[in-house]
């Protein structure tokens, strides 16, 4: 396995965010994903890192956020966690999610959770690889507002 470094998204990574995100079958321009960088990067409860090789190519990206909730204690969720199809089975993913973890607890959290898209199953194992236990299937509902 070839070296990587684990450290903060910047505004000049949207080009590879963008490819990555594509990759995993959520289109997103360059434009719409320094858009959204430049939204996301100075909030303080988000959590948002790259990892890439010595050559700068990028493997993969997570993103956490710290929730906080009137029905239970705040905790962190992961928002987002792409690996690259040349960089999983690698360790990638696991290092992202530990990286998150290590967030969660520095800001002062108990717990961490994570949606995954019941159409994704070999993510299923890996998070239980990871030692989280799924608590419960649920629906997800979206509307669009065209014309608002």
């Amino acid at each position: 396995m070839s070296a990587y470094d684990i450290r903060a998204a910047r505004a000049s990574d949207a080009a590879e965010i963008a490819r990555l995100t594509t990759e995993l079958g959520y289109p997103a321009s360059v434009e719409q994903t320094a858009s959204r960088l430049a939204a996301l990067l100075p909030l303080a409860d988000r959590f948002l890192v790259v990892v890439a090789e010595a050559d700068g190519h990028f493997l993969g990206w997570i993103a956490a956020e710290h929730r906080l909730l009137l029905h239970s204690e705040a905790r962190a969720e992961l928002i987002g966690l792409v690996v690259g199809s040349d960089a999983r089975r690698r360790g990638v993913g696991q290092a992202l999610v530990g990286a998150a973890e290590k967030w969660a607890v520095g800001r002062g959290l108990t717990g961490i959770s994570v949606r995954s898209n019941a159409a994704r199953s070999e993510s299923h194992p890996f998070y239980e690889h990871l030692g989280y236990r799924r608590n419960k299937t649920q629906h997800s509902y979206v509307k669009e507002f065209d014309g608002i």
